[in-house]
């Protein structure tokens, strides 16, 4: 997240692309969600539901603590106001076990000042959570890359300090669990350069990482695709994908193709509301939907229902929409 200063009018709006006639429409669930407009948080898909974990209000206050859910996207329950995690700014979350994950993460409060976290947090309802550890063997970081992979959870890369690091900050290394308890690193150094905010998918029998850099003090974003299937030997399949390189983008697998949904950039400085999918990581075409979501970072992204669900983001301002997409296999086929 850019923590912009100045927020623009109008969150929602849609927008024409070239060649969108046929294209699969973005529909707009709803333009005001129960929960406070953010960006940042956690997001998973666990027992029919969508759920909402956290984020980011602004740099003033300490990340929120409350936990969401949606049988639709239209409607939200207020599951936990106060979960016992603290970290919860650009955290790690998904599905493992039949329980939702929380993992590290960024706290910045008045007091007692930040810190990135490493601590691993579970839930079989989203209210009631219990630390699997209180220090996990990685270093404390947010903005990680985190899957589900061959019986396991997987931690890929990340940043140690937010505002306040540099280049020593970022992580290339590669971690393993299969209790959340007990991690095991895999490479020291993967193939691929350090990074933080980028994303990571399962597809095709491989774990796969993508885009993301470095926001402070020296902003570095890329495009390249990598992918391995084991976590300690990668192969980069493309050197500069056509999507401009970001950070804050977020990523699905969604009929047997791997998608990009938006993200930022400092060159050119923008908001990204472009749509990508490939399935093979080299090969990428444009999805170009007439109606769509204002460009924006740090937003969810899920599948859910058979469709592509966005929620929130930064906007310009913070916003609680949710959308949602679903694309027809013969479109994708024929296209």
């Amino acid at each position: 997240m850019t923590r912009f200063a100045i927020l623009l009018l109008c969150c929602w709006y849609p927008i024409a692309a070239a060649g969108a006639d046929d294209a699969p429409q973005w529909q707009l669930v709803t333009q005001k969600a129960a929960w406070q407009a953010r960006d940042s948080q956690g997001e998973v898909v666990f027992q029919d539901r969508i759920w909402i974990l956290g984020g980011w209000f602004d740099s003033y206050s300490a990340p929120p603590r409350d936990v969401w859910s949606s049988p639709d996207g239209k409607d939200w329950t207020l599951v936990n106001r106060q979960a016992p995690w603290k970290h919860s700014d650009l955290p790690m979350s998904l599905v493992f076990n039949d329980k939702i994950w929380l993992m590290g993460g960024w706290y910045n409060g008045r007091l007692p000042g930040h810190s990135a976290g490493n601590e691993v947090w579970f839930s079989v309802d989203g209210k009631k959570w219990e630390a699997a550890t209180k220090q996990a063997e990685w270093t404390p970081r947010l903005a990680s890359a985190s899957v589900e992979f061959q019986g396991k959870m997987w931690i890929l890369g990340g940043t140690e300090n937010y505002y306040f690091g540099d280049e020593r900050s970022l992580k290339n290394d590669v971690w393993s669990s299969p209790d959340g308890k007990r991690w095991t690193r895999v490479t020291a150094e993967a193939e691929w350069a350090p990074r933080a905010y980028h994303a990571a998918v399962v597809h095709d029998g491989k774990m796969w990482v993508f885009g993301g850099g470095n926001y402070v003090p020296e902003y570095q974003a890329f495009n390249d695709v990598w992918s391995s299937t084991d976590g300690k030997h990668w192969e980069r399949v493309a050197e500069h994908a056509p999507w401009h390189p970001r950070l804050w983008f977020s990523s699905v697998v969604y009929r047997d193709r791997m998608w990009v949904l938006g993200g930022w950039s400092n060159d050119p400085s923008k908001n990204w509301g472009d749509v990508w999918y490939s399935k093979d990581g080299r090969d990428w075409k444009p999805l170009k939907s007439k109606t769509t979501w204002k460009p924006r970072h740090e937003h969810s992204a899920v599948v859910f229902q058979d469709k592509i669900w966005v929620a929130g983001g930064h906007a310009r301002p913070l916003n609680s929409e949710v959308w949602s997409l679903e694309v027809s296999r013969e479109w994708l086929d024929a296209h």
